[in-house]
């Protein structure tokens, strides 16, 4: 049942969209997008709990939303951790043990809609504004995001370039929101003119169309040193993304994997990370 259940609801809504465009485009639009944002998982499990209620540091005031920070002391360069779509702060807990080992200061935060922070919907424009604020705020050295959040640190360096950012790391990052948009549309059968207006509202809403978003080409303008992770069976986020991506970014270098998943919390890979950041 739960299965048909996952199927069928996804064309309602598409079928709903489809008839609405036809009566008022902009407020289809504006449905489907926030369909499309909305976050249905990544707050705080019982389990998770206790490894993040003893770091919380700071609830930030960003973007109309409170945003749940977390703190470990280190003697070294600051490190702020971005996690991915539905995840939380506590997806890094493997490599905040090796961080901290290696002494350094940690920064994490939970995104809008995750974890403990506020809200119902993310998009890349509004991560990327709380990103942003991190930055500022807490001035890292080093960036480091996993999937839709290291789309998100190539994105902020590109629209905020900050001088005293020195290394970049992204993991299983993805590169357009395109690609995302395209199993959207597949999985709700949304019509191209739904799409159309999609397009629309997101160009008025953010200055860019949909096919103009590309970490790829946002990463021809980074000049920092960059490490790059991605497994070639990565089912979530396609792996020539960080192909192109390492392609355009002069500085940076690319660890393909291959069977580690998407999630990527192997201890070699964390190892890889500490050695980057220490050399």
């Amino acid at each position: 049942m739960k299965k048909l259940l996952n199927k069928v609801i996804p064309l309602a809504y598409g079928q709903y969209y489809n008839a609405y465009t036809v009566i008022n485009p902009k407020k289809a639009a504006d449905k489907a997008f926030h369909t499309f944002s909305t976050v249905r998982k990544g707050r705080v499990k019982p389990e998770q709990a206790q490894f993040l209620d003893g770091s919380k540091f700071a609830v930030e005031q960003v973007a109309g939303h409170n945003i749940q920070s977390y703190h470990w002391q280190g003697n070294k360069e600051t490190v702020l951790l971005v996690h991915g779509w539905e995840s939380n702060t506590y997806r890094w807990r493997n490599l905040i043990k090796k961080l901290r080992d290696a002494d350094f200061n940690i920064i994490a935060f939970d995104a809008p809609s995750h974890g403990y922070s506020s809200g119902k919907h993310l998009y890349v424009p509004l991560y990327e504004e709380v990103v942003n604020y991190m930055v500022k705020k807490y001035d890292p050295k080093h960036l480091i995001g996993h999937s839709m959040g290291g789309m998100t640190v190539v994105y902020n360096q590109y629209k905020n370039p900050t001088d005293s950012v020195e290394k970049i790391v992204t993991i299983g990052a993805p590169a357009k929101i395109q690609d995302f948009l395209n199993h959207y549309q597949d999985l709700l059968k949304l019509n191209n003119k739904v799409m159309k207006h999609l397009d629309n509202y997101i160009l008025e809403r953010f200055g860019f169309k949909i096919d103009e978003f590309s970490t790829a080409d946002f990463a021809r303008s980074i000049s920092k040193k960059g490490l790059i992770f991605h497994d070639k069976l990565d089912k979530i986020a396609p792996y020539n993304a960080s192909v192109s991506v390492n392609k355009n970014w002069k500085d940076s270098s690319l660890v393909s994997t291959e069977g580690l998943g998407h999630s990527m919390h192997q201890d070699d890979v964390n190892d890889q990370i500490i050695s980057f950041l220490e050399g």
